[in-house]
């Protein structure tokens, strides 16, 4: 049986599985300019628009995780890490800097245009870069060595 560790009001619990490993399956991201976030994600990202489930629009990131864009209005600050193989992380990375779109090589440097930079991601060490999303969203775009 695998457990899993909870914290609830500061007391340590396990819980048992229910088969499947926790996976974040998707998530609504209020967004204020739809048009220009769904080209975002699939233009430059690499991702795929699978169209609308009203409200939302549909953007498939991998075959379990997909984002919900919210057109409900946001003024940013949500941070999106993704994680891409080396050669999807280079073209994703060649087209920010075509688009001319301010980059930097750590979270709070966007704009230096260097990078990537060395960051730790759930993998451990890799290579990173950070760019805004047309909302104002921090997206990190990342690699681990292999």
């Amino acid at each position: 049986m695998i457990l899993l560790d909870v914290v609830d009001d500061d007391r340590s619990r396990s819980l048992p599985s229910r088969g499947m490993p926790i996976q974040l399956d998707h998530m609504i991201l209020p967004v204020a300019d739809l048009d220009a976030s769904i080209e975002f994600y699939t233009d430059i990202l690499g991702c795929t628009y699978e169209g609308e489930r009203e409200p939302f629009s549909v953007i498939r990131v991998t075959p379990d995780f997909t984002l919900q864009l919210a057109p409900w209005g946001t003024e940013g600050g949500v941070h999106l890490a993704f994680a891409l193989l080396r050669a999807e992380f280079d073209a994703a990375f060649d087209r920010i800097k075509a688009a001319g779109m301010p980059y930097g090589d750590s979270f709070h440097a966007v704009g230096n245009m260097q990078g990537p930079g060395d960051e730790v991601g759930s993998h451990g060490s890799g290579k990173a870069t950070y760019v805004f999303d047309p909302n104002g969203h921090l997206v990190e775009i990342r690699h681990y060595e292999a």
